[in-house]
């Protein structure tokens, strides 16, 4: 009997070091997955929550938790152009085109990305506007490729200053060492469309978990109606603009003549 208890204590002891550790699981929580656009929309901000899920049997971590949550928006063609003095006259004189660059990101953090995570796992991860990949159109009129970078820097200089792309190096919190929030920030010209949320959890400087969630952006009333008719009936609303434009002009006409 002391022979098979000395048998089976030394097997679970090789069994057990090979044995795949538990790992920390993400919940999150968005204060509204829906947002309505109406002729008053100036923007608006939702709440994030999260929190880190441990038991027993969960590795120990040697550090704290990192978080960093991306925020990317629907995808669109975006053109970037280079002006250059051409016979005393500033003209457009070569152009980069993103078949499917994002119309919105935010990347937001609990501590700057280099403290997180090695260059490689961010590049990896598309951790910051810098990792996140644009998808680029290499036509005949293909921009040399030591210069793409520098259009690419110049679509996010510009999507940066208009507040439709953001980095937040400490825009998340954590209330407890397992809790966390951030807020996600939408401008009044965020397109409409459906929104990826992605939140990835470090610790010890590699990647352990990620939850992915939605948010959609709709027009509602008659900013609606207008952007349906412009899709759907075209023809016809090409028509109602082009009247409403000569009636416009008729009516001012009118109004100013001088007898």
């Amino acid at each position: 009997m002391r022979k098979f208890a000395c048998l089976l204590a030394a097997t679970v002891a090789i069994l057990l070091p090979g044995m795949p550790a538990r790992s920390e699981r993400l919940i999150t929580s968005l204060s509204s997955h829906q947002v309505m656009i109406g002729s008053s929309f100036t923007g608006t901000e939702l709440v994030l929550f999260g929190s880190v899920e441990r038991d027993a049997a969960t590795v120990a971590r040697r550090g704290e938790y990192d978080i960093v949550v991306t925020v990317v928006g629907p995808r669109e063609m975006l053109v970037t152009r280079e002006k250059s003095r051409v016979l005393g006259v500033w003209a457009n004189t070569s152009t980069e085109t993103f078949d499917a660059a994002p119309s919105y990101i935010a990347v937001l953090s609990n501590r700057p990305f280099g403290e997180i995570a090695s260059p490689d796992l961010l590049r990896r991860f598309e951790v910051g506007l810098a990792n996140i990949a644009f998808t680029r159109n290499a036509g005949p009129d293909d921009v040399a490729p030591q210069r793409q970078s520098l259009f690419r820097e110049a679509l996010v200089r510009i999507m940066s200053q208009r507040g439709l792309y953001r980095e937040g190096p400490n825009a998340v919190t954590f209330l407890t060492p397992n809790l966390f929030r951030t807020s996600i920030v939408l401008p009044a010209i965020a397109p409409v469309g459906n929104y990826e949320i992605e939140t990835k959890l470090f610790a010890d400087g590699v990647m352990i978990a990620r939850t992915s969630s939605a948010l959609e952006i709709r027009k509602v009333g008659i900013e609606q109606f207008i952007a349906s008719a412009a899709r759907e009936h075209s023809f016809l609303y090409g028509l109602g603009v082009m009247g409403m434009a000569l009636a416009t002009g008729w009516f001012a006409s009118v109004v100013f003549r001088k007898d």
